[in-house]
């Protein structure tokens, strides 16, 4: 099959909406999962997340008539899964053990450059414009690691890395495979990919408490509902329609959203320098938004497409 890297006319209305989710609701569920790794360990946490949103949203769409994923696209479904979510949320939920959810957000910003590396393997790579604005955008990354966060915690940052290269990975990959379409691929994604989670969270000696308190299981709830069927849809939507830069751009807001939510409700506090880089990282964000903009003529003119 094959799909515009851009949405067609008419569907920018979707692409907003869709941009709206993961800036503002994946930014707020990196303080969802520390309140949640609270009273449930990390994997399984993340597991049940995945296995319960993905098993609710299966059920509903099967009984709207939409066709179950045949044995190859649930092969597929189970390739992105894994990456996305085992290797990209596993790596985060397991760093947020030690690494604050504002500096987790920050190093999942790193996702929008390891996501123009894969897709230029693909040949795809991003123009000019939008490597200025990953440049830019990176750069507020530098200034918001001034304080060595990330260097205080080892293990967080190998998490986030591993993470982080996974996320980027499974994103482009998916672009290229036979998956189920519409939301169906985020159901066989998230129940792949959620049950790949418990496996390895039983594996690894995890447990789920007999009593969890109400205040992790609240964090759950949040991140089934938003976090995934509304994020991860989200974000999935995207991929298909628009160019990997705008995409991943979230992963500049992310990290603002995060802080601020990790100010207010979390306990933690923000230096001097991670202010100053806030600017900079949402003058990424408009610079890599203008670059997509600007080569929607070359892709609307059959110049440009990408297999799906």
């Amino acid at each position: 099959m094959r799909a515009n890297s851009l949405p067609a006319a008419g569907g920018w209305a979707g692409v907003v909406a869709a941009l709206a989710a993961v800036y503002v609701v994946w930014g707020s569920t990196y303080l969802a999962i520390r309140i949640a790794l609270e009273g449930i360990p990390p994997f399984l946490m993340a597991g049940v997340r995945f296995l319960v949103a993905g098993g609710a949203l299966f059920v509903f769409l099967w009984l709207r008539g939409a066709p179950a994923p045949s044995a190859r696209q649930w092969r597929s479904a189970a390739l992105v899964g894994g990456l996305l979510l085992l290797g990209g949320n596993g790596g985060v939920v397991v760093a947020e053990q030690w690494v604050a959810s504002g500096l987790a957000a920050l190093a999942v910003a790193t996702v929008a450059l390891w996501s123009a590396l894969f897709a230029g393997l693909w040949g795809q790579w991003p123009r000019r414009l939008e490597w200025v604005g990953l440049a830019v955008g990176f750069g507020g990354v530098a200034l918001l690691s001034l304080e060595g966060g990330l260097r205080a915690s080892p293990a967080g940052a190998a998490a986030l890395l591993a993470g982080t290269m996974s996320w980027a990975l499974g994103s482009m990959w998916s672009r290229r495979l036979d998956l189920p379409s519409g939301m169906m691929a985020s159901a066989a994604e998230m129940l792949a990919g959620g049950a790949m989670l418990v496996v390895v969270g039983l594996a690894f000696g995890e447990r789920v408490p007999s009593a969890i308190a109400p205040r992790p299981l609240l964090a759950l709830a949040y991140l089934v509902v938003f976090g995934s069927w509304i994020g991860f849809s989200a974000y999935l939507y995207l991929l298909r329609r628009v160019r990997p830069a705008a995409a991943t751009s979230y992963a500049y807001v992310n990290p603002v959203i995060a802080m601020l939510l990790g100010v207010a409700l979390g306990g933690e506090t923000i230096s001097a320098s991670e202010w100053a880089a806030l600017p900079v990282i949402l003058a990424g964000v408009a610079i890599v938004m203008v670059g997509h903009a600007r080569a929607a003529p070359a892709v609307a003119d059959g110049h440009e497409t990408v297999s799906s």
